[in-house]
Protein backbone atom coordinates (compact mmCIF):
# COMPACT_ATOMS: atom_id res chain seq x y z
CA UNK A 1 0.00 0.00 0.00
CA UNK A 2 1.45 3.31 -1.04
CA UNK A 3 0.48 5.64 1.15
CA UNK A 4 2.74 8.98 1.14
CA UNK A 5 2.15 10.87 -2.14
CA UNK A 6 4.42 14.00 -3.85
CA UNK A 7 2.17 15.67 -6.05
CA UNK A 8 4.46 18.18 -8.48
CA UNK A 9 1.89 20.86 -9.83
CA UNK A 10 -0.92 23.03 -8.11
CA UNK A 11 -2.80 23.42 -11.52
CA UNK A 12 -5.69 21.43 -12.55
CA UNK A 13 -4.21 18.41 -12.74
CA UNK A 14 -2.62 18.54 -9.49
CA UNK A 15 -5.27 19.49 -7.69
CA UNK A 16 -7.68 17.15 -8.96
CA UNK A 17 -5.01 14.21 -7.79
CA UNK A 18 -4.58 15.66 -4.48
CA UNK A 19 -8.14 16.10 -3.34
CA UNK A 20 -9.13 12.92 -5.09
CA UNK A 21 -6.14 11.32 -3.07
CA UNK A 22 -6.47 13.02 0.18
CA UNK A 23 -10.25 11.98 0.68
CA UNK A 24 -9.64 8.13 0.20
CA UNK A 25 -7.13 8.72 3.33
CA UNK A 26 -3.80 8.88 1.53
CA UNK A 27 -1.26 11.75 2.67
CA UNK A 28 -0.88 14.25 0.12
CA UNK A 29 2.35 16.83 -0.09
CA UNK A 30 1.68 19.20 -2.93
CA UNK A 31 4.79 20.59 -3.98
CA UNK A 32 4.83 23.78 -7.14
CA UNK A 33 7.62 25.42 -8.26
CA UNK A 34 5.53 29.10 -8.56
CA UNK A 35 4.64 31.46 -5.58
CA UNK A 36 0.56 30.91 -5.81
CA UNK A 37 -1.83 27.71 -6.65
CA UNK A 38 -3.86 27.50 -9.10
CA UNK A 39 -1.54 27.21 -12.45
CA UNK A 40 -2.01 28.66 -15.56
CA UNK A 41 -5.33 29.62 -14.25
CA UNK A 42 -4.29 31.56 -11.53
CA UNK A 43 -6.13 35.25 -10.96
CA UNK A 44 -5.94 38.01 -8.85
CA UNK A 45 -7.99 41.37 -7.82
CA UNK A 46 -5.50 44.17 -9.73
CA UNK A 47 -5.23 47.54 -7.83
CA UNK A 48 -7.78 48.33 -10.37
CA UNK A 49 -10.20 47.12 -8.86
CA UNK A 50 -10.76 44.60 -11.68
CA UNK A 51 -10.16 40.74 -11.73
CA UNK A 52 -7.29 39.32 -13.60
CA UNK A 53 -6.12 35.97 -15.36
CA UNK A 54 -2.61 36.74 -14.90
CA UNK A 55 -1.88 33.78 -18.07
CA UNK A 56 -4.77 35.27 -20.29
CA UNK A 57 -8.46 34.21 -20.06
CA UNK A 58 -9.53 30.69 -18.88
CA UNK A 59 -12.94 30.59 -19.51
CA UNK A 60 -15.19 26.96 -18.10
CA UNK A 61 -17.01 25.43 -20.43
CA UNK A 62 -17.90 21.91 -21.54
CA UNK A 63 -20.66 19.37 -22.13
CA UNK A 64 -19.78 16.75 -19.15
CA UNK A 65 -22.14 17.38 -16.30
CA UNK A 66 -19.99 14.94 -14.14
CA UNK A 67 -16.82 17.39 -14.46
CA UNK A 68 -19.13 20.47 -13.85
CA UNK A 69 -20.71 19.17 -10.72
CA UNK A 70 -17.59 18.33 -9.39
CA UNK A 71 -15.78 21.57 -9.62
CA UNK A 72 -19.44 22.60 -7.63
CA UNK A 73 -18.12 21.39 -4.55
CA UNK A 74 -16.01 24.24 -4.74
CA UNK A 75 -17.51 27.50 -6.22
CA UNK A 76 -20.61 29.20 -6.87
CA UNK A 77 -21.05 30.22 -10.11
CA UNK A 78 -21.84 32.75 -12.68
CA UNK A 79 -23.32 32.24 -16.54
CA UNK A 80 -20.87 33.58 -18.93
CA UNK A 81 -20.46 33.19 -22.67
CA UNK A 82 -17.71 33.86 -24.28
CA UNK A 83 -17.99 35.87 -27.36
CA UNK A 84 -14.75 37.41 -29.62
CA UNK A 85 -14.20 39.26 -32.74
CA UNK A 86 -11.20 39.50 -34.85
CA UNK A 87 -9.45 42.30 -36.61
CA UNK A 88 -8.30 41.67 -39.91
CA UNK A 89 -5.63 43.51 -41.97
CA UNK A 90 -7.68 46.17 -43.16
CA UNK A 91 -8.26 47.19 -39.69
CA UNK A 92 -12.25 45.44 -39.98
CA UNK A 93 -13.60 43.41 -36.90
CA UNK A 94 -15.90 40.41 -37.72
CA UNK A 95 -17.33 37.81 -35.46
CA UNK A 96 -15.31 34.76 -34.63
CA UNK A 97 -16.18 31.82 -35.11
CA UNK A 98 -16.51 32.82 -38.76
CA UNK A 99 -20.62 32.87 -39.34
CA UNK A 100 -23.25 34.44 -41.43
CA UNK A 101 -21.96 38.27 -39.96
CA UNK A 102 -18.32 37.21 -41.06
CA UNK A 103 -19.40 35.84 -44.04
CA UNK A 104 -21.81 38.95 -44.93
CA UNK A 105 -19.11 41.47 -44.24
CA UNK A 106 -16.40 39.99 -45.54
CA UNK A 107 -18.02 38.90 -49.15
CA UNK A 108 -20.68 42.09 -49.05
CA UNK A 109 -23.63 39.88 -48.59
CA UNK A 110 -26.74 40.57 -47.06
CA UNK A 111 -27.47 36.45 -46.30
CA UNK A 112 -30.49 36.46 -43.94
CA UNK A 113 -31.02 32.37 -44.19
CA UNK A 114 -28.89 29.61 -42.80
CA UNK A 115 -29.05 27.51 -46.23
CA UNK A 116 -27.67 30.57 -48.47
CA UNK A 117 -24.74 30.68 -45.67
CA UNK A 118 -23.65 26.88 -46.43
CA UNK A 119 -24.37 26.81 -49.90
CA UNK A 120 -21.89 30.24 -49.93
CA UNK A 121 -19.27 28.43 -48.02
CA UNK A 122 -19.41 25.49 -50.05
CA UNK A 123 -18.61 27.34 -53.15
CA UNK A 124 -15.65 28.59 -51.67
CA UNK A 125 -14.23 24.80 -50.61
CA UNK A 126 -11.23 23.31 -52.19
CA UNK A 127 -12.18 19.98 -51.75
CA UNK A 128 -9.24 17.65 -50.12
CA UNK A 129 -9.57 13.81 -50.66
CA UNK A 130 -6.46 13.26 -48.26
CA UNK A 131 -6.49 15.66 -44.97
CA UNK A 132 -2.54 15.93 -44.24
CA UNK A 133 -2.08 19.21 -42.24
CA UNK A 134 -3.81 22.06 -41.04
CA UNK A 135 -4.09 24.21 -44.39
CA UNK A 136 -5.64 20.96 -45.97
CA UNK A 137 -8.04 20.68 -43.25
CA UNK A 138 -8.81 24.08 -43.17
CA UNK A 139 -9.51 24.50 -47.42
CA UNK A 140 -11.74 21.81 -47.62
CA UNK A 141 -13.86 23.57 -45.09
CA UNK A 142 -14.16 27.04 -45.62
CA UNK A 143 -11.85 27.27 -49.02
CA UNK A 144 -8.55 29.58 -49.53
CA UNK A 145 -10.14 32.93 -49.43
CA UNK A 146 -11.24 32.93 -45.67
CA UNK A 147 -8.14 30.71 -44.58
CA UNK A 148 -5.89 32.91 -45.85
CA UNK A 149 -7.40 36.09 -44.01
CA UNK A 150 -8.02 34.30 -40.47
CA UNK A 151 -6.31 31.25 -39.90
CA UNK A 152 -2.90 32.00 -41.76
CA UNK A 153 -1.44 35.16 -40.62
CA UNK A 154 -2.75 34.37 -36.75
CA UNK A 155 -0.96 30.51 -36.89
CA UNK A 156 2.33 32.15 -37.89
CA UNK A 157 1.99 34.21 -35.21
CA UNK A 158 1.07 31.78 -32.64
CA UNK A 159 3.09 28.74 -33.88
CA UNK A 160 5.82 30.43 -35.59
CA UNK A 161 4.31 27.46 -38.35
CA UNK A 162 2.69 27.53 -41.36
CA UNK A 163 -0.47 26.41 -41.72
CA UNK A 164 1.38 23.29 -44.17
CA UNK A 165 3.51 22.09 -41.38
CA UNK A 166 0.71 22.12 -38.25
CA UNK A 167 -1.06 19.23 -37.59
CA UNK A 168 -5.13 19.53 -38.45
CA UNK A 169 -6.12 18.28 -35.15
CA UNK A 170 -4.81 21.98 -33.84
CA UNK A 171 -7.50 23.84 -36.03
CA UNK A 172 -10.47 20.98 -36.03
CA UNK A 173 -10.86 22.90 -32.55
CA UNK A 174 -12.32 25.83 -34.53
CA UNK A 175 -16.20 25.94 -35.21
CA UNK A 176 -17.97 27.63 -38.12
CA UNK A 177 -21.61 28.55 -37.82
CA UNK A 178 -24.45 29.62 -40.88
CA UNK A 179 -26.28 31.24 -38.39
CA UNK A 180 -25.85 34.58 -36.34
CA UNK A 181 -24.77 31.78 -33.78
CA UNK A 182 -21.74 34.63 -32.10
CA UNK A 183 -20.59 32.55 -29.09
CA UNK A 184 -17.48 31.32 -29.07
CA UNK A 185 -18.01 27.89 -27.83
CA UNK A 186 -21.47 26.87 -29.53
CA UNK A 187 -21.18 23.84 -28.95
CA UNK A 188 -21.31 23.13 -24.91
CA UNK A 189 -24.13 23.74 -22.79
CA UNK A 190 -21.93 24.93 -19.81
CA UNK A 191 -20.21 27.94 -19.87
CA UNK A 192 -19.64 29.75 -16.28
CA UNK A 193 -16.96 31.66 -14.19
CA UNK A 194 -16.48 30.52 -10.75
CA UNK A 195 -18.36 33.86 -8.79
CA UNK A 196 -15.51 34.32 -6.66
CA UNK A 197 -12.08 33.63 -9.55
CA UNK A 198 -10.39 30.07 -9.58
CA UNK A 199 -7.74 31.10 -7.45
CA UNK A 200 -10.60 30.71 -3.90
CA UNK A 201 -11.53 27.59 -6.12
CA UNK A 202 -7.96 26.45 -5.99
CA UNK A 203 -8.02 26.86 -2.67
CA UNK A 204 -11.24 25.52 -1.80
CA UNK A 205 -9.89 22.11 -3.16
CA UNK A 206 -6.75 22.11 -1.60
CA UNK A 207 -8.57 22.30 2.10
CA UNK A 208 -8.24 19.01 3.25
CA UNK A 209 -6.11 17.89 6.68
CA UNK A 210 -4.42 15.43 4.63
CA UNK A 211 -3.39 18.10 2.31
CA UNK A 212 0.26 20.36 2.74
CA UNK A 213 1.22 22.46 -0.13
CA UNK A 214 4.48 23.93 -0.56
CA UNK A 215 4.92 26.73 -2.90
CA UNK A 216 8.15 28.12 -4.78
CA UNK A 217 9.72 24.51 -4.18
CA UNK A 218 11.12 23.21 -7.61
CA UNK A 219 11.11 19.27 -7.71
CA UNK A 220 14.53 17.60 -6.88
CA UNK A 221 14.43 13.53 -7.85
CA UNK A 222 16.43 13.43 -4.65
CA UNK A 223 13.24 14.07 -2.89
CA UNK A 224 11.50 10.82 -3.78
CA UNK A 225 13.06 9.07 -1.62
CA UNK A 226 10.55 10.78 1.18
CA UNK A 227 7.17 9.31 -0.81
CA UNK A 228 5.81 5.88 -1.80
CA UNK A 229 4.04 7.55 -4.99
CA UNK A 230 4.70 10.32 -7.28
CA UNK A 231 2.35 12.03 -10.10
CA UNK A 232 4.30 14.64 -11.99
CA UNK A 233 2.83 17.54 -13.99
CA UNK A 234 6.58 18.99 -14.90
CA UNK A 235 7.61 18.59 -18.74
CA UNK A 236 8.48 14.93 -19.13
CA UNK A 237 11.79 15.88 -21.20
CA UNK A 238 13.05 18.12 -18.30
CA UNK A 239 12.55 15.24 -16.04
CA UNK A 240 14.70 12.56 -17.88
CA UNK A 241 17.31 15.20 -18.90
CA UNK A 242 16.70 16.20 -22.27
CA UNK A 243 18.01 12.68 -23.32
CA UNK A 244 15.88 12.99 -26.35
CA UNK A 245 15.93 16.27 -27.07
CA UNK A 246 13.68 19.03 -26.16
CA UNK A 247 9.83 19.03 -26.88
CA UNK A 248 8.81 22.53 -28.00
CA UNK A 249 6.28 24.75 -26.93
CA UNK A 250 4.71 28.01 -27.59
CA UNK A 251 4.41 30.46 -25.24
CA UNK A 252 3.19 33.73 -24.13
CA UNK A 253 4.35 37.17 -23.28
CA UNK A 254 1.54 39.20 -21.69
CA UNK A 255 1.32 42.96 -21.26
CA UNK A 256 -1.35 44.45 -19.04
CA UNK A 257 -2.12 47.95 -19.61
CA UNK A 258 -4.20 50.24 -16.92
CA UNK A 259 -6.06 52.94 -18.88
CA UNK A 260 -8.06 55.50 -17.67
CA UNK A 261 -10.81 55.29 -20.91
CA UNK A 262 -12.56 52.59 -21.81
CA UNK A 263 -11.67 51.19 -25.46
CA UNK A 264 -13.22 48.11 -26.06
CA UNK A 265 -16.19 49.25 -27.49
CA UNK A 266 -17.63 46.04 -25.74
CA UNK A 267 -15.39 43.80 -26.76
CA UNK A 268 -14.08 40.70 -24.06
CA UNK A 269 -11.80 39.58 -26.65
CA UNK A 270 -10.13 40.72 -29.92
CA UNK A 271 -8.28 38.34 -31.91
CA UNK A 272 -5.66 39.98 -34.74
CA UNK A 273 -5.19 37.74 -37.75
CA UNK A 274 -3.14 41.16 -39.17
CA UNK A 275 0.45 41.77 -39.79
CA UNK A 276 0.96 43.02 -35.90
CA UNK A 277 3.27 40.74 -33.76
CA UNK A 278 -0.16 40.47 -31.15
CA UNK A 279 -2.20 37.75 -31.51
CA UNK A 280 -4.72 38.56 -28.95
CA UNK A 281 -6.27 40.93 -26.39
CA UNK A 282 -8.56 40.65 -23.12
CA UNK A 283 -10.87 43.47 -21.60
CA UNK A 284 -10.95 41.82 -18.36
CA UNK A 285 -14.19 44.57 -17.06
CA UNK A 286 -16.33 43.33 -19.95
CA UNK A 287 -16.32 39.51 -18.18
CA UNK A 288 -19.06 39.09 -15.98
CA UNK A 289 -18.66 40.04 -12.29
CA UNK A 290 -14.48 40.94 -13.12
CA UNK A 291 -15.34 44.52 -12.32
CA UNK A 292 -15.19 44.31 -8.17
CA UNK A 293 -14.53 47.64 -7.51
CA UNK A 294 -15.37 50.59 -10.14
CA UNK A 295 -12.73 52.89 -9.83
CA UNK A 296 -12.63 54.23 -13.64
CA UNK A 297 -9.87 52.44 -14.46
CA UNK A 298 -9.52 49.30 -17.24
CA UNK A 299 -7.17 46.48 -18.07
CA UNK A 300 -6.28 46.06 -21.48
CA UNK A 301 -3.88 43.06 -21.76
CA UNK A 302 -2.05 41.83 -24.53
CA UNK A 303 -0.71 38.50 -26.17
CA UNK A 304 2.80 38.00 -27.57
CA UNK A 305 3.19 34.52 -28.74
CA UNK A 306 7.14 33.15 -28.22
CA UNK A 307 9.32 30.46 -28.11
CA UNK A 308 9.31 29.26 -24.32
CA UNK A 309 12.87 29.72 -24.28
CA UNK A 310 12.63 33.47 -24.95
CA UNK A 311 9.97 33.69 -21.90
CA UNK A 312 11.73 32.18 -19.01
CA UNK A 313 10.34 28.54 -19.56
CA UNK A 314 6.97 28.72 -19.36
CA UNK A 315 5.60 26.40 -21.01
CA UNK A 316 2.25 27.61 -22.66
CA UNK A 317 1.35 25.28 -25.72
CA UNK A 318 2.97 21.92 -27.12
CA UNK A 319 3.76 21.66 -30.78
CA UNK A 320 1.65 19.49 -32.97
CA UNK A 321 3.04 19.65 -36.57
CA UNK A 322 1.20 17.89 -39.33
CA UNK A 323 3.77 14.79 -39.35
CA UNK A 324 3.61 14.29 -35.31
CA UNK A 325 7.62 14.71 -34.86
CA UNK A 326 7.41 15.74 -31.41
CA UNK A 327 5.06 13.25 -30.16
CA UNK A 328 7.07 10.33 -31.21
CA UNK A 329 9.88 12.15 -29.51
CA UNK A 330 7.13 12.13 -26.68
CA UNK A 331 6.83 8.44 -26.55
CA UNK A 332 10.37 7.68 -26.24
CA UNK A 333 10.01 9.35 -23.28
CA UNK A 334 7.00 8.03 -22.01
CA UNK A 335 8.51 4.26 -22.78
CA UNK A 336 11.29 5.04 -20.46
CA UNK A 337 11.04 3.32 -17.02
CA UNK A 338 9.17 5.10 -14.02
CA UNK A 339 9.77 3.53 -10.65
CA UNK A 340 6.63 4.69 -8.34
CA UNK A 341 6.16 7.72 -10.57
CA UNK A 342 3.11 8.52 -13.33
CA UNK A 343 3.13 11.71 -15.45
CA UNK A 344 -0.17 13.93 -15.26
CA UNK A 345 -1.15 17.45 -16.92
CA UNK A 346 -0.54 19.30 -20.25
CA UNK A 347 3.44 19.00 -19.82
CA UNK A 348 3.46 16.11 -18.51
CA UNK A 349 1.78 14.02 -20.74
CA UNK A 350 2.18 16.75 -23.75
CA UNK A 351 -1.24 17.26 -24.85
CA UNK A 352 -3.15 20.25 -25.50
CA UNK A 353 -6.11 20.01 -23.18
CA UNK A 354 -8.93 22.31 -22.08
CA UNK A 355 -9.51 22.93 -18.63
CA UNK A 356 -12.60 20.54 -18.87
CA UNK A 357 -10.43 17.67 -19.85
CA UNK A 358 -7.84 17.95 -17.76
CA UNK A 359 -10.63 17.22 -15.31
CA UNK A 360 -12.02 14.76 -16.78
CA UNK A 361 -8.66 12.72 -17.58
CA UNK A 362 -7.42 13.52 -13.81
CA UNK A 363 -10.48 12.36 -11.80
CA UNK A 364 -10.77 8.79 -13.98
CA UNK A 365 -6.88 8.13 -14.15
CA UNK A 366 -6.58 8.81 -10.14
CA UNK A 367 -9.55 6.70 -9.60
CA UNK A 368 -8.10 3.75 -11.73
CA UNK A 369 -4.61 4.29 -9.51
CA UNK A 370 -6.54 3.79 -6.19
CA UNK A 371 -8.22 0.95 -7.35
CA UNK A 372 -5.23 -0.66 -8.33
CA UNK A 373 -3.32 0.17 -5.27
CA UNK A 374 -5.90 -0.71 -2.37
CA UNK A 375 -6.26 -4.48 -4.22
Amino acid sequence: MKNNILVVGAGFAGAIYARELAENNYIVTVIDKREHVAGNCFDYLDPSGIRIHRYGPHLFHTSNIKVFEYLSRFTEWIKYEHKVVVKLSDNKHVPLPINMDTINSIFNKSFSDENEVKKYIQSLRLKKREITNAEDWLYDKIGEKLTNLFYRPYTKKMWDLDLREISHSVVKRIKFSFSNEDRYFPNDSIQYLPRDGYTNLFHRVFDHKNIKINLSTAFDKSSLINYDYCFNSMPIDEYYNFQYGHLPYRSIKFKHDILDSDKSSGHVTINYSDSSKFTRETWWHNITNHHVHKKNLYVRTKEVPCNYEDNNYERYYPVKTYDDRFGKIYRKYNNLPKNNLEFIGRCGTYQYLDMHQVINQSLINVHKWIKANEQ
